[in-house]
């Protein structure tokens, strides 16, 4: 359910951007450099389109001008993006942040997160990701050079299970919201199992979702640039970052798909009566 917006990790999730650093606050001058505020914006398009999707699937009234208001509300950019802040500070710690700023801001990094970005949001247009998903598949199980290295890429830093993990998390959170506004009447045990029984599914679709990306997004980088990157990510500092960005986006997304959650059982109570 929330995989399209879940399955973001070190190059999915943001956007390299020059910035000049701060020295009293190394993970916040590192996000500043990353862009956040640019992708937390094309997330919330993402939350928009989807909020519209779930409502026309989910709630019988289907969309409605308070649905949208309150999705809107839900994906408020400066609430996201304190959360990814707040969360990406207490698990970065005193990790030495300069040889990751010296590659985000330096030519080679600044080029490959701009694809980065530009590949992100065009795959908000469902054709775009089907396209990509496809392109994907065709290349699957080939021994394409450029397929090895992403491959290399999302093992080293375990970047599916990690997706998994909070696309389940997520969807545990949503299902909570519509149990606690009173929609479902769901033991927490029987929301683990049907969270659970979506693993399988969930992991397909992440995978493919991932791989879709990755190669769109890195076609165009030279394989040397691609090469730096791929060691950047494994370094004690890339990993580090990498933990980071998952620990502030799958808090963010928790608290996103919980509101989800209350907000749909708000409506289908309302409509109801």
């Amino acid at each position: 359910m929330f995989l399209r917006f879940v399955a973001a990790f070190l190059a999915a999730a943001l956007v390299a951007w020059p910035a000049a650093a701060d020295p009293e606050n190394p993970a916040a001058a590192l996000l500043d450099a990353l862009g956040l505020p640019k992708i937390v914006q094309i997330m919330r398009e993402e939350g928009m389109d989807y909020g519209r999707e779930m409502a026309a699937d989910l709630l019988p009234g289907g969309v409605t001008p308070a649905w949208e208001e309150s999705v809107s509300t839900i994906y408020d950019t400066d609430v996201m993006e304190d959360i990814v802040r707040s969360q990406f500070a207490e698990s970065f710690g005193e990790t030495d942040a300069t040889p990751l700023l010296n590659f985000f801001t330096g030519e080679t990094g600044s080029r490959i997160v701009e694809v980065e970005l530009s590949a992100r949001r065009a795959m908000v247009d469902d054709d775009v990701e089907a396209a990509a998903r496809e392109a994907f598949r065709g290349l699957d199980g080939s021994s394409d050079p450029r397929l090895a290295m992403i491959t290399e890429f999302v093992q080293e830093n375990d970047l599916v299970e990690a997706n998994v993990v909070g696309a389940l998390n997520a969807s545990y959170q949503f299902y909570l919201g519509l149990t606690n506004g009173g929609a479902l009447e769901m033991t927490e045990r029987e929301i683990l199992t049907e969270v659970w029984s979506q693993e399988a599914e969930t992991r397909a679709d992440t995978r493919e979702w991932l791989y879709g990306f990755l190669l769109m997004a890195l076609g165009p980088v030279a394989q040397e640039d691609l090469e730096t990157y791929v060691a950047l990510s494994v370094s004690p500092e890339g990993r580090a970052m990498n933990r980071a960005l998952f620990a502030g986006f799958n808090a963010m997304y928790d608290e996103i798909s919980y509101a989800l959650g209350l907000a749909s059982a708000e409506q289908m109570m309302a409509q109801e009566l």
